[in-house]
């Protein structure tokens, strides 16, 4: 497995972690369509919230937030507009980053409604 794969793995990790600390309930991760994906889906106070996960060892190249383009936020909305007709939700929904640095500590920055 590259680097770049294992500090992602380990990012989606420590969101999930902190996810569920704060009070969320993981539906899924690393949910598919096609050639689309979103790293977790979950709902808290009946929102539906979908979570892009950006993980960097360091702010060297930028906080890792800055890495998600208008082509991949499109990505993630094409993903889980397909996720909402499958499933039928019928209420709120939120999309959220969750952006982590690793050193020279672990850093999570949750970044509510994100994309709007």
């Amino acid at each position: 497995m590259g680097k770049n794969k294992e500090i992602g793995n380990k990012g989606e990790s420590i969101a999930i972690e902190y996810l569920l600390k704060a009070g969320y309930r993981v539906l899924h991760t690393n949910f598919r369509r096609g050639k689309f994906e979103i790293d977790i889906i979950g709902t808290k106070d009946e929102i539906l919230v979908f979570f892009e996960v950006k993980t960097r060892k360091n702010l060297t190249f930028g906080p890792p937030e800055d890495a998600i383009d208008d082509k991949k936020m499109n990505n993630i909305l094409d993903c889980a507009n397909d996720y909402i007709l499958e499933t039928q939700w019928l209420k709120r929904i939120r999309f959220d980053i969750i952006s982590i640095t690793l050193f020279p500590r672990i850093n999570i920055n949750h970044i509510q409604d994100a994309f709007f």
